[in-house]
């Protein structure tokens, strides 16, 4: 087959290109992705990882609601200024249990994938309320109101129970006891739960 005329079929053919481009793009998707499925590194948690509890899954699901991962990445890239600033950097088995996981590289405001247990609790019940109390350049909307918001746990055992579908090992009187757990706390003791638990598996490795 003469190249030259091969090329110009596919270039003057712009549902033949376009065909070609998908198929290509999807091989090497495909031959990029799917061996992750197999990794041990990938797919299996990393020593001392457990479930987020009740209290942290409603704080997270708070968290993605109210976009706070548009501006705060959950990931430390394998960087020396990223591990001597934030730690050891972030390793998939860390994250087998998020659905959907937050990883990302977007940085509007501080990295968030170390910072269980840096702050007190009443350190970010300040910092969620009134932001610039603690950080006075900082640019984040105040969510005071969390504070007055009964955490709603109607739906925290069938959440609980399709989390389970997809490979968290939660147990049957965990789901059972989930609603019970968390009675009486707001939206933002929730918040401050899950931002408590980040990163703190691996907070001691260097």
């Amino acid at each position: 087959m003469n190249t030259t005329s091969g090329h110009a079929l596919i270039e003057k053919n712009l549902g033949l290109l376009i065909i070609l481009m998908i198929l290509v793009v999807s091989v090497g998707g495909l031959v990029e992705i799917v061996p992750l499925f197999f990794q041990k590194s990938t797919t299996q948690p990393v020593a001392g990882l457990k479930p987020y509890t009740p209290l942290q899954l409603s704080g997270r699901d708070i968290y993605i609601r109210e976009g706070c991962n548009n501006c705060h990445s959950q990931m430390i890239r394998p960087f020396r200024a990223e591990t001597e600033r934030y730690g050891h950097y972030s390793v998939a088995g860390e994250f087998v249990y998020d659905h959907p996981f937050l990883w990302g590289s977007k940085r509007t405001g501080p990295d968030l994938a170390r910072v269980g247990l840096r702050y007190s609790d009443e350190w970010h019940r300040v910092h969620l309320a009134n932001p610039r109390d603690v950080v006075p350049e900082s640019n984040m909307p105040a969510y005071a109101w969390l504070e007055r918001a009964p955490l709603n746990a109607a739906d925290l055992p069938a959440k609980m129970r399709a989390l389970r579908a997809l490979g968290v090992p939660y147990t049957d009187e965990e789901i059972a006891k989930a609603a019970e757990s968390v009675k009486g706390r707001t939206e933002m003791d929730a918040v401050i739960a899950y931002l408590q638990g980040l990163g703190t598996v691996l907070r001691n490795v260097r």
